[in-house]
């Protein structure tokens, strides 16, 4: 049965500064570079928040751990638990696989390998991995992220997280690159599906494609300026989830302007019926 969660995204303006990572090629190492934002809700405070909210998961960005020493890693299981909310999905931001730099592709695996410590450490049941930013016609690019990520699968399987990935960034922008990276992975390596990601007019079949191997919707409503959803359009989304029979995590993500919360609202309110 399907299920309602939220992206941590879709509170980006609520939750702090954002600390992206970055590699600088002239030192050969990973930056962290931070985006202020304002702090209303903390990152512990929000498993309580969404809970008292009606969701039944979060899925939280990288980009929004203000530490990751194992004290506070400990202190964000422990507000899950005491919420009685899941946390699904670590989603990773950072990260490319097929880098043809072999020094940043192999610090970027290493990296990852870190923040699947941290997913364990913090009591996430998945990390979200980004397969590549090579081309999705790049036949040896699908093969060679496909063996990193089976490495990082068993890797990660050792510690109770799995690995997933997603229609998200060049490697996995259409159906068939995904198709094809999963039928190297199998069953190891799971699908997050984003409304967002793949464009008309093909849009709608490479959906029906790749849901039936999807961990999660991202369900992203294409807004207009004043943040209101094109509602025909996302149920055209929401319909293709329910043809494919997807029972999984509906993640909502609202990144338009105003109050984030509000926002989230409209699509909910849209999304309940297809739960």
């Amino acid at each position: 049965m399907s299920y309602l969660s939220v992206s941590t995204w879709s509170l980006h303006r609520l939750l702090g500064p954002l600390r992206w990572t970055v590699w600088d090629a002239e030192k050969g190492t990973h930056q962290i570079k931070e985006q202020e934002q304002p702090q209303v809700l903390s990152l512990l405070e929000l498993p309580a928040e969404a809970a008292q909210r009606g969701y039944q998961a979060l899925e939280v960005c990288h980009f929004h751990f203000p530490s990751t020493e194992p004290d506070y890693l400990a202190a964000l299981r422990q507000a899950f638990i005491t919420a009685g909310i899941s946390f699904d999905t670590l989603l990773l931001d950072y990260g490319d696989l097929t880098a043809q730099d072999a020094t940043r592709r192999e610090a970027d695996f290493n990296l990852i390998r870190n923040w699947i410590d941290i997913a364990a450490g913090a009591g996430a049941k998945q990390i979200r991995v980004i397969a590549g930013e090579a081309m999705p016609t790049d036949e040896e690019a699908i093969r060679q992220s496909a063996t990193s990520l089976l490495e990082l699968a068993e890797y990660a399987a050792g510690q109770g997280v799995r690995v997933v990935t997603e229609n998200f960034r060049s490697l996995t922008s259409t159906a068939a690159s995904c198709e094809q990276l999963l039928d190297y992975t199998g069953d190891q390596v799971g699908m997050i599906t984003d409304f967002g990601n793949f464009k008309p007019p093909t849009k709608y079949d490479e959906f029906g494609m790749i849901l039936p191997y999807s961990v999660s919707v991202h369900a992203k409503a294409q807004y207009d300026e004043q943040g209101m959803p094109d509602e025909a359009e996302f149920h055209s989304c929401l319909e293709t989830v329910r043809a494919a029979g997807c029972n999984c995590a509906i993640v909502l993500i609202y990144d338009g302007p105003g109050d984030m919360w509000e926002g989230l609202e409209r699509i909910r309110r849209i999304v309940e019926p297809y739960l």
